[in-house]
């Protein structure tokens, strides 16, 4: 049966656009509230999609409802954290006043908990009684006088409108590279030893001079806004209070490589970003940023947002890839790497919010500045999210090999009243825990923490005072890992599941020691064989609650 009007209108209106999947879903969703079956064949057919395809990718996400009125259904974040705060508890409550109300993975907003999504707005508060629309906070007040790149103009006034951003010395960068030549950008990025700061570290210059050396075309620019790593928000604040030095970025990016296209893959639980980010880029069009003739240049740069419905594994790039092209978001095999066949299986640059928005002022200030604000060897800052058991949670900007407890103690505040560090998460949840009893001489940088065991990863840091169980932090975080696993692989798939079970009483019946060899058996032969990095990390929980805190392993599983 032909799919009539009003369908036919949505389905016209982005079958021709580049990566329609996403968007058209969204577009019926928003339209009827959840994605009826109707809606779902008149996608099928639009897209010549096979309907048992798009009803599995459909569902893989957390967001899309396929219930009447799932749209506008309270979901409330029960992340890691926000489980501290009383989650669960206003779970409860939104439940018990008879409101369709769900969990939902960590959202975001560890620095203002509670939020709780409904339809395109973000509500938070302490309770199920003050839930409330409540922005986007602020990074606070630069603590330590340190020179900041980043956040040197994000808590100015108006600083995310064009007007305000070009009163700040925006777009001056854009202006001087498209004097220049492509080569000589990357050139500019690879001296000031910028590397990925969604967690893997990758030279940024190395991977925009693979793009741009790679004859096939069209090449794109993609950015990783898929802020899925739990207790990870930074990238929330920069879009949220500076959005231009994304474009901006992602501008440059596309100049160096010789990409006419780019897209912002943002995260589902930021409606509001993704408001603001549509209403920057149609300002950017209209002043001439973006387009065929970029400021009269010659240069060709497209830039499109497409949101995402929820689902963790998104974050990794194969995944995200597959995501945007309308696939099932698998992670893709490796090799080949994105640089020479990723969207669209040709030459991409995928990198995250952080690093394009630290582009605009490399080139302006040059690598040497760059390299300056590191501390000791290290090159560059770091964009920290904080929370948890501390005084004031938030997002910092750090020079690389700053001490964990200046940032901890000097900038933040401390554990609350009364309280001692018991132990902090390194890379969100990626990176395990880390011991009180390793804190002193801990530097936020990579060989130091590598050096205990974790890494740095995308920046995320939850502090755990000395009134938390760390077994059952340790569960809690091996069930959001097991929840998100995309199930393509077995030994994550049924490792995450086998860990959670040992961490929540089910293995009773053994010794300690029988315990820890099999906890130890399924860590080594989920990072030895899983697809991706899900897989691989997870494990750092279970080892690093073994490691620091083997007194409480032994009482759990002896009682």
């Amino acid at each position: 049966m032909a799919v009539q009007a009003p369908d036919q209108q949505l389905i016209d209106q982005w079958k021709d656009e580049p990566a329609p999947l996403l968007p058209l879903l969204h577009a019926f969703h928003d339209r009827d509230g959840y994605l009826s079956d109707d809606a779902l064949r008149a996608v099928s057919e639009g897209l010549k999609t096979p309907l048992a395809d798009l009803y599995g990718t459909v569902t893989f996400y957390h967001h899309f409802s396929r219930t009447p009125g799932g749209l506008e259904a309270p979901r409330v974040c029960t992340g890691n954290i926000c489980c501290l705060r009383g989650g669960n508890e206003i779970l409860e409550t939104l439940k018990s006043q008879g409101q369709a109300a769900t969990e939902m993975p960590c959202s975001g907003r560890c620095d203002a908990p509670i939020p709780v999504l409904t339809g395109h707005t973000t509500l938070a508060g302490s309770s199920a009684a003050d839930l409330k629309p409540t922005p986007s906070p602020l990074p606070p007040v630069n603590p330590g006088g340190i020179e900041e790149a980043l956040f040197a103009n994000i808590r100015k006034e108006g600083h995310n409108t064009l007007a305000g951003y070009r009163a700040n010395g925006g777009l001056f960068a854009l202006k001087s590279v498209l004097t220049g030549t492509p080569e000589t950008v990357v050139e500019k990025i690879t001296d000031s030893k910028l590397a990925g700061r969604g967690g893997a570290g990758f030279p940024t210059g190395l991977k925009w001079k693979a793009v741009a050396e790679c004859d096939r075309h069209p090449k794109s620019i993609v950015c990783n806004a898929d802020e899925g790593e739990p207790g990870c928000f930074k990238d929330r604040a920069l879009m949220d209070y500076d959005p231009f030095a994304l474009i901006e970025g992602m501008i440059i990016a596309g100049y160096a490589t010789g990409a006419p296209r780019g897209f912002i893959y943002l995260r589902y639980e930021y409606p509001e970003t993704n408001i603001l980010l549509e209403k920057c880029l149609a300002e950017a069009r209209e002043a001439g940023l973006l387009g065929n003739n970029i400021l009269g240049t010659g240069f060709e740069f497209h830039l499109y947002i497409r949101r995402g419905a929820g689902a963790y594994i998104c974050g990794e790039e194969g995944s995200l890839l597959n995501s945007l092209e309308g696939k099932h978001p698998f992670p893709r095999n490796k090799p080949p790497f994105p640089v020479t066949h990723g969207f669209e299986d040709k030459p991409t640059a995928v990198n995250n919010v952080e690093t394009l928005c630290a582009v605009p002022h490399i080139i302006t200030k040059g690598a040497e500045w760059y390299h300056s604000l590191g501390l000791g060897e290290h090159v560059g800052t770091k964009l920290i999210s904080l929370s948890g058991d501390i005084h004031r949670p938030g997002n910092y900007e750090v020079p690389f090999g700053l001490p964990l407890k200046t940032l901890l103690y000097d900038w933040a505040g401390g554990p609350l009243e009364g309280r001692t560090v018991q132990a902090v998460t390194m890379a969100g949840l990626s990176g395990g825990f880390l011991g009180h009893q390793i804190l002193d001489g801990l530097t936020l940088d990579d060989p130091c923490i590598r050096s205990h065991g974790s890494f740095l990863g995308a920046g995320g840091i939850m502090v755990f005072d000395d009134t938390r169980d760390m077994v059952k932090a340790a569960h809690d975080a091996m069930a959001f890992f097991a929840h998100e696993s995309c199930g393509k692989c077995f030994p994550c798939r049924i490792g995450t599941q086998r860990l959670t079970e040992r961490l929540n009483g089910e293995a009773s019946g053994l010794t300690t020691e029988a315990w820890t060899e099999e906890v130890n058996d399924i860590n080594e032969a989920m990072k030895a064989t899983s697809a991706c990095g899900l897989g691989m990390a997870a494990p750092f929980v279970t080892e690093s609650l073994m490691k620091y805190f083997p007194e409480q392993v032994e009482a759990a599983t002896q009682g």
